[in-house]
């Protein structure tokens, strides 16, 4: 059975992915962070500070609000002139 997306909720979509986003950034950030530390620095060059890798998931979460549902909000343009994206969906019997 085919069915169509055809809308997005803008503000939802940006919601989930910015909390999606803060948590990838946090997965990457802190290891990363601990890492960098580790590293000897590069004479005449300073490490990023602690608060560069706190910040970086916060910058990932408001960026995701901000791009998210403008792209959800081109999306649903498109689908409305173009049509939606197509998805197959079968029904799985009962266990």
């Amino acid at each position: 059975m085919k069915k169509r997306l055809s809308r997005i909720a803008p503000w939802q979509a940006g919601k989930i992915l910015a909390a999606v986003y803060f948590g990838l950034g946090v997965i990457i950030a802190v290891p990363f962070g601990l890492m960098i530390s580790l590293v000897p620095a590069v004479p005449g060059q300073e490490k990023p500070s602690a608060l560069f890798f706190i910040f970086m998931p916060v910058l990932y979460a408001i960026a995701a609000l901000i791009f998210v549902p403008l792209c959800c909000w081109i999306y649903n343009i498109a689908a409305r002139h173009i049509g939606g994206i197509e998805i197959s969906v079968e029904s799985q019997p009962d266990a």
